[in-house]
């Protein structure tokens, strides 16, 4: 065990682990610049570490040059889903002509059905639209100057990621070793069980996400494809992006969608667009999510939804992104140590102790 066990009441160790959350929380909102990108470099890390390892021992290639190469391939991937999605873009943007009567038209129906409904005619509409847009242009070039700074902002965030995934490949021995001589000897099998645990669990985790999006991805095209949506194959890539955030990420790919096909087409193949999104939503989170991320990230919905929203408050999107493997980090760790056993339990679900009464019974 890595910490013995001290004999206080339930309600000193409660109101402890929460004196310790507040402060584990405001550390992380503190320190959000450094610890953001380090967390997504971690990840990463995890994930590339078998393609380091095969190049170092089949190519024998040093550390530095391995996770270097490594690196590369995965950038050279996503430079390739982001190469399609801009000329799917492209198309979109050719098509502007288009797009705009089809708003115009829209519009204009929208200001008959509010002349209606609410009785405010044309010409008011357009005072408000006008003083709106008047407002906007007052504040351009303010709103110019925050867009370059957040997208600055965004290039240097990723640099940032790109160069903690190389320095932690490259000293992983030496970080693993620190992690080792923090404990004693006694618990130096838990820690590495732990670790090697939390590194096989976060790269199935992360692999079967990457799956799950392709597949969803695939799905979501032929079935545009099919319906006859213009833009199916950019659409298709949108609602698989957009399905690894949990929960809030298919409300965005839905709305996205039956925009852009309402722009292109008619609002009745908007809505099927809409509806074939929250199918393809049910069978992924009830048939592909279980069968390809598979059963070791086991996080019930309740602490899985709490911990989206909290971290969404902390960190925003990245935070959203980031919250499942975490708690599954804290879930190995408390998993692994008595005393936590219980948290670890809550983090779960009664499937496991099914699963560990139903081992109990076959060994009998």
């Amino acid at each position: 065990m890595i910490l013995k066990s001290t004999h206080l009441p339930f309600y000193a160790k409660f109101a402890l682990v929460l004196i310790g959350m507040m402060a584990l929380g405001f550390l992380i909102i503190l320190g959000k610049e450094l610890l953001d990108p380090l967390m997504f470099g971690f990840l990463f890390a995890i994930l590339l570490l078998p393609l380091c390892n095969f190049f170092e021992r089949k190519f024998k290639m040093p550390r530095s040059m391995a996770s270097f190469l490594a690196i590369l391939l995965m950038v050279t991937f996503i430079g390739g889903i982001v190469y399609l999605i801009g000329t799917q873009i492209s198309n979109l943007a050719n098509d502007w002509p288009m797009l705009k009567a089809q708003v115009a038209k829209s519009f204009a129906d929208m200001q008959v059905w509010i002349q209606h409904t609410f009785h405010i005619n044309a010409e008011k509409q357009m005072v408000y639209v006008n003083d709106t847009t008047d407002k906007l242009v007052a504040s351009g070039t303010s709103i110019f100057g925050t867009t370059f700074g957040a997208v600055s902002s965004l290039l240097l965030f990723y640099v940032f990621i790109l160069i903690f995934t190389f320095l932690i490949l490259f000293y992983r021995r030496l970080l693993f070793r620190f992690v080792i001589y923090v404990f004693d000897e006694e618990a130096a099998a838990t820690v590495n069980t732990i670790a090697e645990n939390i590194q096989s669990i976060l790269r199935q985790y992360i692999l079967g996400l990457l799956l799950e999006m392709l597949i969803v991805a695939v799905v979501a095209c032929i079935a545009f494809w099919i319906i006859g949506v213009k833009y199916a194959i950019l659409l298709g890539i949108i609602t698989g992006l957009f399905n690894i955030i949990p929960y809030v990420g298919i409300f965005s790919a839905l709305l996205l969608s039956a925009l852009i096909t309402f722009a292109t087409g008619a609002i009745s193949k908007a809505v099927i667009v809409a509806v074939v999104v929250i199918i393809i939503h049910a069978i992924d989170a009830n048939v592909i999510l279980p069968m390809v991320v598979g059963s070791k990230v086991r996080l019930n919905a309740l602490i899985t939804f709490i911990g989206i929203i909290v971290g969404e408050m902390l960190w925003g999107l990245s935070g959203m992104f980031l919250s499942i493997p975490v708690i599954a980090i804290f879930k190995i760790i408390f998993d692994n140590i008595k005393d936590l056993k219980p948290w670890g339990y809550l983090l779960g679900g009664d499937y496991e102790y099914k699963k560990e009464a139903e081992k109990e019974m076959k060994t009998e």
